[in-house]
């Protein structure tokens, strides 16, 4: 079972290709939140789901001074594809090697009809401004989940 950070604890850093292959590091995000959030594959019902839940609430993450990150395995090119079909406002990452989805235990056993096998597990992780993890979800469920970030945020900033 791989490590997942927990509250309190100092987020993994990373540098990794955004879906036009500019580097984006952790430590670009001073003094902001960060939500990162682990998902299997570009343009699939939950995945697109979650991305489109993020994008429209991205002007209430913006005025919170958060950055929302989504993070799978597929490249910038099918990133790019995926943001130009959903109209999407969020950047995703693209981490084929799975280092930066290994790094937050989002790299798990899954199992689909009968069948076990290695995948990204659907799994998102608050990062407040001083680099700690805030909140994790493990497991997530795609839909209303984008507005649970925000609200826990929102308790978390006191706004």
């Amino acid at each position: 079972m791989s490590n997942i950070p927990e509250t309190g604890q100092p987020a993994p850093n990373f540098s990794t290709p955004d879906q036009n292959g500019n580097l984006v590091s952790l430590s670009d995000f001073n003094n902001q939140w960060v939500v990162i959030y682990f998902y299997p594959k570009d343009d699939t019902p939950g995945c697109t789901t979650e991305a489109k839940d993020f994008t429209d609430l991205y002007s209430e993450f913006s005025k919170l001074r958060a950055k929302v990150l989504g993070v799978s395995p597929d490249s910038g090119k099918a990133h790019c594809k995926f943001i130009d079909k959903h109209n999407l406002s969020i950047t995703l990452l693209s981490d084929p090697e799975h280092q930066l989805i290994e790094a937050y235990g989002a790299w798990r056993l899954k199992k689909f009809m009968g069948k076990e096998y290695m995948g990204v597990a659907r799994s998102t992780f608050l990062i407040s401004p001083d680099k700690n993890i805030a909140y994790a979800w493990p497991n997530v469920k795609a839909k209303g989940h984008a507005q649970a970030v925000l609200q826990k945020i929102q308790e978390l900033t006191n706004i």
